[in-house]
This record gives C-alpha cells, sequence and structure tokens, in this order.
C-alpha cells in the first residue's frame, strides 16, 4: 500500500494547508453567507454543524478526496460484510451486527450470526424482564433493588456511559452501580449501600479471568456469603457476560444465567451485546432496543450516505485535519448536559484505546500522528474550569460541542441559559475579540488611557478555535445510541485513513502482563533486584512500609 504521506491527495492538503492556515474564521464567515448550508448534516433529528472549523470548500474537498483515496468506503464495507479487518488478531469486526435490526444475514466464517444474536436478545429480555417484573428475586424472597455491574473498560464504560445518561427512563425503585477498579476502595464503598439479599451482581468478563474483574467478583462473593450464611445463595445472585461457561459454572453461577458474546465483539465496541444486560435491567429493554435501533440507523447512515454528507466521514477528516497539518495533540468534547457527564470517559477508551498506534497495517512505524488526546467535561462546568486555555491558551484544541434542543428537567428559564451558554461559546472561539473592540470595551467603561494600555492586551481573544455542534431534539435512547454509533464510525475511518488496526490493545496487554510478574515479586516479599534501578527501588520501599495484601 502507498505510504499515506506519499500520497498525492495528502500532498494537496499540505499545499493548501500553506494557503490557509493564516485565514481567520471571522473572515471566512464575513465573505460567505451560506457555510452553515454547505457545512453542515443530518441525520433524524441529529444536526451537525461543521461550518465553525478552519476550511473552506477547496478544504473540504480535499478532506473528502483524502477519505476515497485511502479506501475509507471499501474498508466500511469490509467491516460490514464480516471480513476479518482485525488483522493482528485474526477477527472479523462485527459490533455493527448486535445492532442489525433489519435483521440481514451476516456472515461470520460462512455462517449467519443473526439467530446467535438474536438467542442472546431473547435471553436478556426474559431474564430482565423477570428481574423488573418481580418474579426473579433474591434468596429470601426479597425485590431485586440494585444491579452491581463488575467489569473494566468496555464492560464497564460503554454500559455505563448508558446507564448515566437514561436515568430518566430507569424504573423506579431500581439502582446500579459499577464497579470496575482493582482499588478495593472501589467495591467496598459500594457495597456499603446495597443489601445482599436485594442485590444482583452481573460479572462481565469475556473470558471470566480478567484480574481487576475476577477479584472484584470473588471480593462481592465473599462479602454476600459472610452477611447471608448462605454459599447456595450465590447462584440467585450473580450471573455472568462471558464465553467461558466452565469458569463461570465453577464460581457459582448457573448455566441459564450465562450471557454470551462473541470474539468479533471488541471490549471497547460490546455495550451493544449481553455487556449491555445491566442497561435492559435499569432501563427495560423496550429502551434498550431504541438504544439499538439509533445506533443500527447511524450504521445505515454511514454505509450509505455519500462523504460530503457522511457525519462520521466528515468528523474524522476534520479530526485529521488538526491532527495531522495543525499539530493539535488532542480533541475535547463538551456535552452541555449533566446525564452526559461519562460521555468523554466513555470516549477516551473508545478513541485512545483503538487508533493509539505508531504502527499500521504493514508492520512498518508510521512517521505521521495518530489518535489524539481525548478529554472534556460537562457544560457549563467547563467552563469554569479549562475554557481559559481553549480561548487564550497556546494549544489548539478544537471541540465537539453537543447538546439537545429541550431538557428532560425544565427549571425556570435554566435551560435556556444553558442553550445560551453552548451558542455563545462556539461564537466566542471562531470570532475572538480584536484589538479595536477590547479598546472599545474599556472605553465605554470609563477606563483612563493609561489603564486601557495595561490591560489591552489581556483582553484581546485571537478567536479561529474550531468546533463542531451537535444538536439533537431529546436525549432518548435512540438518539444516544446513534450519537454512540457515531463516535464509533468516526474512530474507524480515522483509523483507516492513518493505515493502522483500530481494533487491537496490544499496550494494554503488556501492562497485564508486567503487573502479573511485578505481583508475584510483592507477594514473595523478598528484595527486589529483577526490573531496572527505579522500580526495584520503589517495590522495596514499598515493602518497607509493610503493606498488607
Amino acid at each position: 500500500m502507498q505510504k499515506l504521506t506519499a500520497r498525492a491527495s495528502w500532498k494537496a492538503l499540505e499545499a493548501h494547508f500553506e494557503q490557509i492556515k493564516d485565514v481567520h474564521m471571522r473572515d471566512m464567515f464575513e465573505q460567505d453567507s451560506e457555510r452553515f448550508k454547505k457545512f453542515s448534516a443530518q441525520m433524524d433529528d441529529i444536526l451537525l454543524d461543521f461550518s465553525k472549523n478552519r476550511i473552506n470548500d477547496e478544504t473540504f474537498k480535499l478532506l473528502c478526496d483524502l477519505a476515497r483515496d485511502t479506501g475509507v468506503q471499501e474498508r466500511r464495507d469490509h467491516m460490514f460484510s464480516g471480513e476479518p479487518i482485525n488483522i493482528s488478531e485474526f477477527r472479523p469486526v462485527l459490533h455493527t451486527a448486535l445492532r442489525n435490526r433489519s435483521n440481514t444475514p451476516v456472515y461470520v466464517d460462512g455462517e449467519n450470526v443473526m439467530p446467535k444474536i438474536n438467542r442472546v436478545l431473547a435471553q436478556i429480555r426474559y431474564f430482565s424482564e423477570r428481574v423488573r417484573g418481580g418474579h426473579l428475586r433474591g434468596y429470601s424472597g426479597h425485590l431485586i433493588t440494585d444491579v452491581v455491574n463488575i467489569g473494566i473498560g468496555g464492560s464497564d464504560l460503554g454500559p455505563h456511559v448508558v446507564c448515566d445518561s437514561m436515568k430518566p427512563y430507569a424504573q423506579r425503585g431500581m439502582n446500579v452501580h459499577f464497579v470496575s477498579n482493582v482499588d478495593p476502595t472501589h467495591l467496598t464503598e459500594i457495597l456499603k449501600f446495597v443489601k445482599p439479599e436485594a442485590t444482583l451482581f452481573v460479572i462481565s468478563s469475556k473470558t471470566f479471568s480478567t484480574q481487576e474483574t475476577i477479584l472484584n467478583a470473588k471480593s462481592a462473593r465473599d462479602w454476600f456469603i459472610r452477611l447471608t450464611a448462605n454459599e447456595k445463595a450465590v447462584a440467585r445472585h450473580f450471573v455472568a457476560v462471558t464465553s467461558n461457561k466452565k469458569a463461570a459454572a465453577e464460581f457459582g453461577i448457573l448455566e441459564e444465567n450465562m450471557f454470551e458474546f462473541w470474539d468479533w465483539v471488541g471490549g471497547r465496541y460490546s455495550l451493544w451485546s449481553a455487556i449491555g444486560l445491566p442497561i435492559a435491567l435499569y432501563l427495560g429493554m423496550d429502551h434498550f432496543e431504541e438504544m439499538l435501533e439509533g445506533a443500527h440507523a447511524m450504521d445505515l447512515h454511514f454505509k450509505e450516505a455519500p462523504i460530503e454528507k457522511n457525519i462520521p466521514i466528515v468528523l474524522a477528516m476534520l479530526g485529521v485535519w488538526y491532527n495531522n497539518f495543525f499539530d493539535a495533540q488532542s480533541h475535547a468534547v463538551m456535552a452541555y448536559n449533566q446525564y452526559l457527564r461519562r460521555l468523554p470517559a466513555y470516549l477516551q477508551q473508545l478513541d485512545m484505546e483503538s487508533n493509539g498506534k505508531t504502527i499500521d497495517r504493514e508492520g512498518k512505524r508510521v512517521d505521521y500522528l495518530t489518535g489524539p488526546i481525548i478529554w472534556g467535561e460537562t457544560g457549563s462546568n467547563c467552563q469554569h474550569a479549562f475554557f481559559q486555555l481553549l480561548h487564550q491558551g497556546t494549544k489548539p484544541v478544537p471541540a465537539d460541542f453537543l447538546i439537545p434542543a429541550r431538557s428532560k428537567n425544565p427549571l425556570g428559564n435554566q435551560h435556556c441559559v444553558l442553550l445560551s451558554n453552548y451558542f455563545a461559546q462556539t461564537r466566542a472561539l471562531m470570532k475572538g475579540k480584536t484589538e479595536a473592540e477590547a479598546r472599545a470595551e474599556l472605553e465605554y467603561s470609563g477606563h483612563s488611557e493609561e489603564v486601557i494600555k495595561d490591560v489591552l492586551p489581556h483582553k484581546i481573544f485571537e478567536g479561529n478555535k474550531p468546533t463542531n455542534s451537535i444538536l439533537f431534539e431529546n436525549l432518548d435512547p435512540r438518539t444516544l445510541g446513534a450519537l454512540l454509533a457515531m463516535y464509533e464510525h468516526k474512530v474507524f475511518v480515522q483509523g483507516v485513513v492513518w493505515n493502522i488496526n483500530s481494533f487491537d490493545q496490544w499496550g494494554v496487554e503488556y501492562g497485564k502482563q508486567l503487573a502479573t510478574d511485578i505481583q508475584r515479586e510483592l507477594s514473595s516479599r523478598e528484595e527486589a533486584i529483577n526490573y531496572d534501578d527505579s522500580t526495584n527501588n520503589l517495590i522495596n520501599y514499598c515493602m518497607s512500609l509493610k503493606f498488607t495484601d
């Protein structure tokens, strides 16, 4: 395959960048009254306005040319058709099949996997409705009121962001909690607020061997047995989402309470699978399926919309523009909705675990930037935290701004104030404030020329800071599903352009391997001598403090 930076489409963007890099968006808007019409796209009620970006007609054309030239459409089709595009693990990538509401056949090794998917969905519906309806109770006959999900990474972040985002749709009296960190504090603090007779534990681990998850699961089981003195009752209070039925059975889980998913479902793409069991328990299976339908609608949009109006592709190519030509090291996500407070954490794994790579699909080191650092916070909290850097800092930070037009919790004019801030911030970041405008404000306030001279430089805002505005009517299960799928496809497209495998995570595996070795060292209590000088001394200092296992 031709090297990315040697492609004619890349060279054309490099030349164009030199022409446009100093052009201000303020001038672009003054010169073109139809920027919004040109640079916006819509899917159902999700509106993307990308007009506040440092692009013109030529930029956009060249970015779309690069998407075509790097094979985005072809690789997209390969993914949907079940080809093994995860080349380092020799697997298909078929999270899209999990939400294939049209039920058209999807083949893996010649087998249509839709019957398997539908079987597990039916199992989730049957189980969740029995729990929610009070037909499946705890060992003492108590209603299940609390669900504790024990998982990590995609087995935690996906269902967690959905359950947090969809609280208004939760069943009254049902609570959901998420334990991920191997730090015992995480589990301990949650167990303080639940009762064993009313709690259902969902252990989410494909292999049933993920260290953090299994340690937390065993500690939760010990807690349960200690308080109930009833080891047999474990089977009524623990279920598993796993492919390892043998290990789950040895833990004490009934086979009928094991929910399967498959190796062609990557962890960070797994919330659409049985990993979504806590979602169905908390929100109900109907709402879970509405979310699947929204994601499927975005899948169809991604498959069928032309590149110029294809929301995931447009977002991806804008990210490439800033990452590779403006040397932006990060990308911020600001959701102006408190329910979406977990979205940045979810997107951190989705994006950074997928595209944080230095080796391309041919096994060669890349000579260009790949995945950006993802970060963010909810609006308007973020405005009082890090927006100073966005407005007047020295680092370029492209950003996504998301907001629903309607609030689930109307209180006076507060949502109107939130909307006002949302619109104002993207305008301020684009427009900035000139020296003349700052001077006029100071003069209007009655300041002397001496004061104006001292203060004026601090009141100037360069502007020209790029943002994407993502606006939708309501934050409901269907819209949330579409938004999450939108970001999945954005990340996939960028991986295609950068010619990397977005579906493995060998860096994560390496860290686990080293931790296993060091754990043996700590357990032996012998002086550490097998590592570098820093690690040896840190381990030995910790052991000198007589830490407890």
